[in-house]
């Protein structure tokens, strides 16, 4: 009985000792973007269901608060509203947008080229 105890006694310490060293150790991530209206938008867009007027409002939304917690637009989220603008016929909004989007994110550059040639 005894042997058993201080096997448990043994057994715990060691555990207890990695467990807090293994919390310790984890760290939380933050995310580079804020994406919040923008994924929720882009499933709108391709349902269908929300005009692009409708889309757009809410995207500009969403851009404001991202700006007000002084964080940055995720990736694409320019260009989808450049495409808004372009729908409704905004070519210069839709212009400054995907500007934008290829000064943010040079690697776009060429679909952002693409695009904006569309627009001429």
């Amino acid at each position: 009985m005894i042997k058993k105890i201080q096997t448990l006694t043994g057994l715990v310490l060691p555990v207890t000792v990695a467990c807090a060293l293994l919390t310790g150790c984890a760290t939380q991530t933050t995310s580079l973007y804020r994406w919040d209206g923008y994924q929720p938008q882009v499933y709108e867009y391709f349902k269908g269901q929300k005009s692009p007027s409708e889309q757009i409002a809410a995207l500009e939304a969403a851009r404001e608060k991202v700006f007000a917690s002084d964080k940055t637009l995720p990736p694409g989220f320019r260009a989808h509203l450049g495409m808004l603008y372009a729908s409704v016929g905004k070519g210069a909004e839709a212009r400054q947008q995907l500007i934008e989007e290829k000064e943010r994110f040079p690697e776009s550059s060429t679909y952002m080229d693409f695009l904006l040639s569309k627009l001429q």
